[in-house]
């Protein structure tokens, strides 16, 4: 499974590290143990289901932990149906050829 996800605290961080908020998120995706890679406007992750939808929620969960006073997280997935719950595209088959 791959997903996209954007947290979008409230606010993003304090005066002097604006975007803390969001880093606590970032750093809850790289701690997990799954692939991340961190986009301008969004971080995308792959893995097996039940692990990305698990540090998905713990990421935007993060942002509240860490001090915003509310959080919308946008969330895109990606999986396959056919060959089992990791059959669907990898985050390789869709960039690896515009890199």
């Amino acid at each position: 499974m791959i997903a996209e996800i954007q947290v979008l605290p409230s606010p993003a961080g304090p005066p002097d590290a604006r975007y803390a908020h969001v880093d606590a998120a970032i750093a809850v995706l790289r701690r997990a143990g799954l692939r991340v890679e961190v986009g301008a406007l969004g971080t995308t992750v792959e893995g097996q289901p039940d692990a990305v939808w698990a540090t998905v929620r713990a990421a935007h969960e993060a942002t509240l932990a860490a001090g915003a006073g509310g959080v919308v997280t946008v969330l895109k997935l990606a999986e396959g149906a056919a060959d089992g719950p990791d059959s669907g595209p990898t985050v390789d088959e869709l960039v690896g050829p515009h890199r």
